[in-house]
């Protein structure tokens, strides 16, 4: 892609306005603590700590509205308290000297530009608090007024987090969508392979539900009993919906046993959408009697015999446990003992150091931010203050706030910050000059901008920052500072700030695109993984453990994850593919998701105790393969040689080589199992997943 090219995508998408659903009682609880806080200052303190601690629970409210599980009350007290400790000490050092407050901003933005490497939450926390401390240092006239107006904001904090225990917004509500629309994309998976068997799946939902299902200690003792076990079972149903609608280890292609899985696979979609119905509100389990009829069906047994008879057994066990699980008051307690629990805030301090500690590396995205934007955040403080404008912090400051690890994010919110800025203050300018508001009525303007500023958040950055700049209009009009003397400089050194973001990223670039062949690689490895591991189960029934197969499962979701994202990244980037066109990109990335999808079905059949008789559903009996089952001839020299072809592939790619599958070819070709069977079938799914793969790969 050219440069031009990229420019004029990532204008576009900076300054779209998507459609989202939002979260108007969330805003206004996040409005309330603002105003309350304003207000509370206006009264007893005055305009200057009035602003201090606006600028406290404006931060600590924008954090609670960010992608994180943790609980929020934690994060409005870690953005409150953390704010207030940069405002401090960027005081206690900028008050003094230039250079010395210089060379603080240079250490606490490339801390914070390190915080990306654990999360964008982190970064985005860590990246305000030096937005933030360029205003707040500007306040106080001595330390003990700087110690106020600290204490201040970090009461702002405070404040965010009591609202959000004393007046919760419907409670654990992101943690049932989240597992919601992990049952519907299985609904939706049902459905898509009644017409295409070999329909593609995309494992973001349940990465997403798993993520919501990590919980704190405390959390766990009080998770509804609805959220306790319906991921599990969510995951153990993709596998089986794709082995029984697969023609090479599933039903016939066509004839009366394919009618059977098509009626089949249509009451699991409607089983499971009614269980994310009723996980989403909380409601008793409405079924349609249609698809209960099917399932309960006792002529299933005529039509189906083997591996799909076995699959539709097991997916009627599977959906009864589902609606069991589903039904709220259903009597399953959250052991905290049996949750994945999250870390602690000060339990995730080392986590977050060797998180930070492993990017700390020649050629890390995260080091060469961390990196970018201290050099264009001191230069953006030098420049705005060698300019003839006041307020030289906002240069620097939007260079921060719009500066990104990767190219596309930092130029659309370079753009989107510009032009939101223009429309905000030309809104608020014309506001000010019509009604000429005073201290109370500006504070009450400011409130109302930031509460729109809340609703509006996820329709995208440029509409945030209309509401921003309008925000920052009327607060500092609260303090007795003319429109006139704040909008011509906000605008210009809001612009000189965006082009230090864009210009910085042009001359030391993070390009996703020579890369993309290194995380094909990780893919095909982690998936080489998986399926070695499930195979191992066929090799030691007795001795294999379960765990390895999730743990390796988990691991290929991260990869892939990975690689898309990389993909999705590189597309917009101006520069060449460098080796890896986008075709055999595609065409890689198909294969690879062929061969998760060939493990998967092996893995549909492997022994599993959970799945018994299922007496409200249909027929039960015995889990195929078995934990203590005869060995499946073949498969241990299988799992090794794909085990060792998908390392030595993955080093191929990574050397700019076309991958060989002999290994593989000749296990198979050895024999696994005795003439046709499951294991034989999806053996030689797995090696023409390798040949596209190679296909795609070759010049």
């Amino acid at each position: 892609m050219s440069w031009l090219r990229a420019l004029k995508e990532t204008a576009r998408s900076g300054m779209t306005v998507e459609r989202t659903r939002l979260e108007p009682l969330v805003a206004l609880r996040a409005t309330a603590g603002l105003a309350i806080v304003i207000a509370a200052g206006l009264a007893l303190l005055g305009p200057g700590s009035a602003a201090s601690s606006a600028f406290g629970a404006f931060m600590a409210a924008i954090a609670t509205f960010q992608k994180s599980w943790r609980p929020r009350p934690a994060l409005a007290l870690a953005a409150g308290l953390t704010l207030a400790v940069s405002t401090f000490v960027g005081y206690l050092v900028g008050s003094s000297h230039t250079a010395l407050f210089l060379a603080l901003l240079a250490v606490w933005t490339f801390l914070a530009g390190l915080m990306w490497a654990a999360g964008p939450t982190a970064g985005i926390i860590a990246s305000g608090n030096v937005a933030i401390m360029l205003v707040t240092v500007t306040l106080p006239t001595s330390v003990p007024q700087a110690a106020g107006h600290a204490a201040m904001i970090a009461a702002g904090g405070v404040v965010q987090a009591l609202l959000i225990v004393l007046f919760p917004v419907r409670r654990w509500g992101a943690q049932r969508d989240a597992l919601a629309d992990a049952l519907a994309a299985e609904a939706d998976y049902a459905r898509r392979l009644r017409q295409d068997p070999l329909a593609p799946f995309d494992p973001q939902p349940l990465m997403r539900a798993r993520a919501a299902a990590t919980v704190t200690v405390r959390q766990a003792r009080r998770r509804p009993a609805e959220l306790h076990g319906a991921r599990g079972l969510a995951e153990r149903i993709r596998p089986v919906l794709a082995s029984l609608a697969d023609p090479a280890v599933g039903a016939p292609a066509e004839g009366p046993g394919r009618e059977r899985v098509r009626d089949l696979l249509a009451a699991a979609a409607a089983v499971l959408d009614a269980a994310a119905l009723a996980i989403r509100h909380g409601d008793p389990v409405r079924l349609p009697a249609p698809a209960l009829a099917v399932l309960k069906s006792p002529d299933t047994a005529d039509l189906l015999s083997g591996a799909p008879l076995r699959a539709a057994r097991r997916l009627a066990a599977l959906l009864d446990d589902v609606l069991e699980t589903a039904e709220p008051g259903s009597g399953r307690t959250a052991d905290p003992g049996e949750s994945m629990l999250r870390p602690t805030l000060p339990g995730l301090v080392p986590l977050v150091l060797r998180a930070v500690r492993a990017e700390l590396r020649p050629g890390s995205p995260v080091l060469r931010h961390a990196l970018r934007v201290t050099a264009v955040a001191c230069a953006g403080l030098v420049i705005g203050r060698a300019l003839p404008f006041g307020h030289a912090y906002w240069a620097p400051m939007a260079s921060v706030m719009v500066m990104r690890p990767d190219f596309t994010q930092t130029y659309s919110r370079a753009v989107a910050r510009f032009g939101g800025t223009l429309v905000g203050v030309a809104a608020a300018t014309g506001i000010v000059q019509l009604a000429h508001p005073g201290m109370y009525l500006s504070g009450f303007l400011a409130v109302l901008s930031a509460g729109l500023m809340y609703v509006l958040m996820s329709t995208g950055y440029a509409v945030s920052q209309v509401f921003v700049s309008a925000y920052v209009v009327f607060l500092l009009g609260m303090g007795g500072v003319r429109w006139d003397q704040t909008v011509p400089d906000r605008v210009a050194l809001t612009l000189v700030g965006g082009l230090l973001a864009m210009i910085g990223y042009a001359l030391y670039p993070a390009w996703e695109t020579p890369r993309l062949r290194t995380r094909l690689a990780d893919w095909i490895a982690a998936d080489g993984r998986y399926a070695a591991a499930v195979l191992s189960q066929y090799a030691d029934p007795a001795g294999a453990r379960r765990a390895d197969v999730r743990e390796a499962l988990l691991a290929a979701r991260d990869a892939r994850v990975a690689w898309q994202e990389a993909l999705e990244r590189a597309a917009g980037e101006p520069v060449r593919h460098r080796g890896l066109s986008r075709a055999a990109a595609d065409g890689a990335g198909d294969a690879l998701a062929a061969l998760g999808r060939g493990a998967m079905l092996l893995e549909a059949h492997l022994p599993d105790g959970g799945c018994g008789h299922s007496p409200s559903l249909g027929p039960g009996g015995p889990p195929p393969g078995g934990g203590g089952g005869e060995p499946a001839p073949g498969a241990a020299a299988l799992a090794q040689a794909l085990r060792a072809a998908t390392e030595a592939g993955a080093k191929a790619v990574r050397e700019r080589r076309v991958p060989e599958w002999d290994e593989v070819r000749a296990a198979l070709a050895d024999g696994v199992g005795p003439g046709p069977g499951l294991l034989k079938e999806a053996g030689e799914q797995l090696l023409g997943s390798l040949d596209e793969l190679s296909e795609a790969l070759r010049p």
